[in-house]
């Protein structure tokens, strides 16, 4: 007797020869159902009535004594050939309810990360949810200092705009003040030169008086204005040291300056001193052209006249060094002039000598004059600013006697001091200097 066996369970899993196998089978053997409920899944099974299995025996059982007599052999056999098929059948639905196991557990566990999935795609939907409320805060503050900040920047452009209103009316009154003190100024001059004129006559008259020769003493006092430089004065008699006015050559202006007629045979004309710091030589370019300070302290005589007066003829410049612990030194140049303004008062010099070193301190060849306001120098940091003082620079070159004034040891690692590299290295800042000139043929 054949067996055939149909099943299916209650979790959409149908396992089978095919439906279309199993509804004709429905239908050619007897519909005895048997149904096993296995966790969530129920198991259905066809199997053959008994009846039917009866009459099918006996029928064949009635053939058999028709035909042949029956044989118990046979019959065991068949029995035993039933029993195995059972068995089979038994052992493959045991294997079909471990796989359905392993497949419950297998769609459990899915379950599981599908739910776990679920879960975090939630918790990022809520962080991007909130990610975007943060966003949305942060571009609305953005727009509100964008906001304050063009605000604050049409202020600032306002208040700009007043402070140019008031710097070029503050300009105006510069300028106007300036006309006023260069007028003051020329006025001051034409009164001192008045008082002073009117001081030599006085002067002169009383000696014409108290004197029997007082001709000849008035044209001497005479001479005196007319001096070109010291030697001059010098060779006329005036041998004493002290404040001379010389005339500026080719012209009608008048110089203070003071004469040295004791060193080295005097007729020095003196065109800088430095001895107490009491004069600021950190000076425009104007000032450094014209001169500033006191012939009897510190000064400086004037570029245009040393640059008139040294190219008229041949002059010599000697400069004399003091230090804060009571050396002395001198640099004397056989040839010695300046330049015109058009070419920055390049200095020249030639032939050094001296006892403030074997080397020409003032960097050669002839360098052009610069000052804070006026930067001739060959370096780019601008020597006359970083150093201080008006000088013929080179690149920031080892000598400035227009330095800062530094007093007793404050003097040392100064190198915008009062330097002369070859005498005293690049840092000591020296307590004196004299730049004076005279005639080559003195």
């Amino acid at each position: 007797m054949q067996l055939t066996v149909y099943f299916f369970w209650g979790c959409s899993v149908f396992l089978a020869s095919g439906y279309n196998s199993f509804s004709k089978s429905m239908e050619a053997i007897g519909k005895k159902q048997y149904q096993v409920q296995h966790g969530s899944c129920s198991y259905t099974f066809l199997l053959p009535e008994t009846d039917n299995c009866r009459s099918s025996t006996s029928y064949v059982s009635n053939a058999v004594q028709r035909d042949a007599p029956l044989d118990y052999d046979d019959s065991v056999q068949r029995l035993q050939l039933l029993e195995n098929i059972m068995e089979n059948n038994t052992q493959w639905l045991m294997k079909v309810l471990n796989q359905t196991t392993r497949l419950e557990l297998q769609l459990l566990e899915h379950s599981l990360s599908t739910n776990k999935l679920e879960r975090q795609i939630s918790d990022q939907t809520n962080e991007i949810t909130k990610l975007q409320e943060k966003n949305s805060f942060l571009e609305k503050r953005v727009l509100e200092m964008e906001d304050k900040h063009t605000l604050q920047l049409k202020s600032i452009k306002d208040e700009k705009d007043q402070l140019q209103v008031l710097v070029s009316r503050q300009t105006s009154i510069i300028e106007e003040l300036e006309k006023q003190l260069v007028t003051a100024t020329v006025n001051n001059s034409v009164l001192q030169k008045q008082q002073h004129d009117l001081m030599e006559t006085v002067h002169n008259l009383l000696t014409m008086i108290s004197t029997p020769n007082s001709k000849n003493n008035f044209i001497a006092k005479e001479e005196q204005i007319s001096f070109k430089d010291c030697a001059e004065a010098f060779k006329s008699g005036l041998t004493t040291s002290g404040i001379y006015t010389l005339t500026v050559p080719n012209t009608a202006q008048e110089k203070k300056a003071y004469c040295d007629m004791e060193t080295g045979g005097g007729g020095w004309t003196v065109i800088q001193r430095r001895e107490d710091g009491s004069v600021d030589f950190h000076r425009t370019w104007k000032e450094y052209k014209m001169g500033f300070g006191d012939p009897a302290g510190e000064y400086w005589l004037g570029n245009e006249f040393v640059s008139q007066l040294t190219n008229q003829k041949r002059y010599v410049l000697k400069i004399h060094l003091k230090d804060w612990e009571g050396n002395e030194a001198y640099s004397l140049y056989d040839h010695f002039s300046l330049a015109s303004e058009e070419l920055k008062y390049r200095i020249y010099l030639k032939g050094l000598t001296g006892t403030a070193g074997k080397i020409s301190s003032i960097s050669q060849p002839g360098n052009d004059f610069s000052t804070k306001d006026a930067d001739n120098d060959k370096c780019i940091c601008k020597c006359s600013q970083m150093l201080t003082g008006g000088w013929w620079f080179d690149a920031c070159g080892p000598s400035n006697l227009n330095g800062m004034y530094y007093p007793l040891r404050q003097n040392n690692n100064k190198f915008n001091g009062i330097k002369w590299y070859y005498w005293k290295g690049s840092g000591y800042s020296l307590k004196a200097t004299t730049m004076m000139i005279r005639p080559a043929d003195f």
